[in-house]
């Protein structure tokens, strides 16, 4: 794979896109994709890097998730806000990464990341349910590095 570009079809990152809007129907929480070629830093601490640059400590409730690839490296971070860490257990986002991790073996990376995004917003619906006044305050787009 040349290109970020190629990792994913235009209609994938549409349905990549669809995933995150109905997840964010059931949940106050806010969810954001980034994938890139590679990093020269630890993932995690790029993950943190991305999730600032985009904004997403800056929700009302703290509670942003990103979902951050590295293609070429074949690593991915899943990365919660303060709000979320402060209230949830170590394990929580561990059946997320399970689901996408069993689709990424066999090589089916949009539905590993639909999957994972529609798990995220399950998961967070149990502690920032959807609420009336809520408003999208993060794109939906997938962001590329």
């Amino acid at each position: 794979m040349s290109k970020v570009e190629d990792f994913l079809t235009k209609e994938e990152e549409q349905e990549i896109v669809e995933a995150i809007r109905m997840a964010e129907n059931n949940t106050s929480g806010e969810i954001r994709v980034h994938i890139e070629k590679t990093t020269s830093k630890a993932h995690y601490d790029r993950a943190l890097e991305v999730f600032h640059q985009l904004r997403m400590n800056e929700t009302k409730l703290q509670n942003g998730v990103l979902l951050y690839f590295a293609v070429e490296d074949k690593n991915f971070v899943i990365c919660g806000d303060k709000g979320i860490n402060d209230v949830v257990a170590n394990d929580f986002w561990d059946c997320t990464k399970d689901v996408m991790t069993n689709h990424f073996k066999s090589g089916n990376f949009k539905q590993g990341i639909v999957d994972g995004i529609l798990n995220a917003g399950e998961q967070l619906k149990k502690y920032f349910p959807s609420q009336e006044d809520d408003t999208n305050e993060l794109s939906n787009e997938i962001s590329k590095g």
